[in-house]
């Protein structure tokens, strides 16, 4: 048993450090703040190779950056030039605008004057073919005043009426100029009634508007109101001297 026991130990110790023993690697101890260091270093050479390929990369593509800055600072430029010529235009076409319309104003305003005019010369016309008309029987012509073409049409603004007659005044050389007054009188439907208005009322302090002076002719013309929402049946038209009527005109509406 003891012969066995050392034959155990002997296969033992042969076994551990005989030819058939494991094979032992002996490698070097490095400290862990080496390793750390080399990895920080791969690191960083990594990060500089993918930067150059990159930096490469635009190069080839054609992605320089100072390229790039010069290219991005000439359309700068550009841009900036065209928005000053775009306001230079803005301000021309300002200008012209506006002379645009003070053309238009002065255009309206010259058509109303040759609309008035046109209908100032047609009443003239008409008051000198009606002169013409009498001047033959002017010998004959019964002396005293007349009222001629009496009319009465509305205002564009509500009850507001405006009037117009040719007043002549048949008189010898020696009789002296007329001097009157127009006094209207209205027949107005107001609520299912009528109501005869006269004008002007003994109040009216634009008395003097209706004051009229003839030596031969004369054009009356004048605006009169009526109350609201009454509607005007007819007009007479009276001219009156020291409170006597001369000469009366009525026209129904």
């Amino acid at each position: 048993m003891a012969i066995s026991g050392a034959a155990l130990r002997l296969r033992r110790l042969r076994q551990r450090f005989g030819i058939s023993a494991p094979k032992v690697a002996i490698r070097t101890h490095v400290a862990w703040y080496w390793r750390a260091l080399a990895g920080v270093a791969l690191l960083s050479v990594s990060l500089a190779g993918a930067a150059w390929i990159y930096d490469a990369g635009r190069r080839i593509a054609g992605f320089d950056s100072q390229s790039s800055a010069q290219a991005l600072a000439e359309l700068r430029a550009q841009v900036g030039q065209l928005e000053a010529e775009l306001g230079a235009l803005r301000g021309v076409a300002s200008a012209a605008d506006s002379n645009l319309k003070i053309e238009r104003t002065a255009q309206q305003q010259l058509a109303t004057q040759v609309r008035q005019l046109e209908a100032e010369n047609a009443a003239l016309k008409q008051d000198l073919a009606f002169f013409e008309g009498l001047v033959p029987d002017n010998a004959g012509a019964e002396q005293g005043l007349r009222i001629n073409r009496f009319r009465v049409d509305p205002e564009p603004i509500a009850g507001q009426y405006r009037y117009r007659m040719l007043l002549v005044h048949n008189a010898s050389r020696q009789q002296k100029e007329f001097r009157g007054d127009l006094q209207f009188v209205l027949q107005v439907q107001q609520g299912g009634k009528d109501a005869m208005i006269t004008l002007p009322s003994g109040n009216d302090p634009n008395l003097q508007r209706y004051r009229i002076e003839i030596k031969h002719f004369q054009r009356a013309e004048g605006v009169f109101p009526i109350p609201p929402g009454g509607v005007l049946k007819s007009v007479e038209v009276r001219v009156l001297q020291e409170g006597v009527v001369r000469a009366r005109q009525t026209i129904n509406l």
